[in-house]
């Protein structure tokens, strides 16, 4: 059975954007990147929100990626070889491979792709997120707390709900990020 890993990178103030729509300043440096690099290499299935796939799909091509650092080209490789499932009733398709568009998020069937998942799971998203979290499926949080605080934006937490957690990693970057891993240990 798989875990359901929300991972985000947030601001001090809890954000995942600014209030401009901007997270420019969440862009990782190659030591944050090799971690993101080692946690998705354990991830078999990503759920996305619409906005996070959007943002995400640039790791399918390989023509901007010739000048970049080896730990980037690696994490592009990581995310293809991800399969992919996109909740959006926007999207007329998708254009990544391994990607499946669903109309609406359904957490029976979140739940059944858990149990019948021999890797973990991850999702990205502050809404998407927020609905997993409400319907008690995500069993950790994978957060990078950036040294940066951006006054207001869209939270990287859900508003209104109360999780116990439990500290199971974490970690300091030269950079002045921290990781923190929790365990949910109370569901929605």
């Amino acid at each position: 059975m798989g875990k359901l890993i929300y991972a985000a990178n947030l601001s001090l103030d809890g954000f995942l954007e600014d209030e401009t729509g901007s997270f420019d300043w969440s862009v990782p440096d190659q030591d944050m990147h090799a971690f993101w690099n080692e946690h998705e290499r354990n991830i078999g299935t990503s759920l996305y929100g619409r906005r996070m796939y959007e943002t995400m799909r640039v790791w399918e091509t390989d023509d901007w990626l010739t000048d970049e650092p080896p730990v980037i080209r690696e994490y592009a490789a990581i995310w293809r070889d991800a399969d992919k499932i996109v909740y959006s009733t926007s999207l007329d398709d998708v254009s990544t491979a391994r990607t499946t568009l669903e109309r609406t998020f359904e957490p029976e069937a979140v739940r059944q792709l858990k149990e019948a998942s021999g890797s973990d799971l991850s999702i990205g998203g502050a809404a998407i997120a927020a609905e997993a979290f409400r319907h008690g499926l995500v069993d950790e949080c994978v957060l990078l707390l950036l040294p940066v605080v951006v006054g207001g934006g869209k939270p990287g937490l859900p508003r209104g709900s109360r999780l116990d957690l439990d500290l199971l990693d974490h970690r300091r970057f030269d950079n002045g990020a921290i990781y923190v891993r929790y365990a949910v240990r109370n569901r929605a």
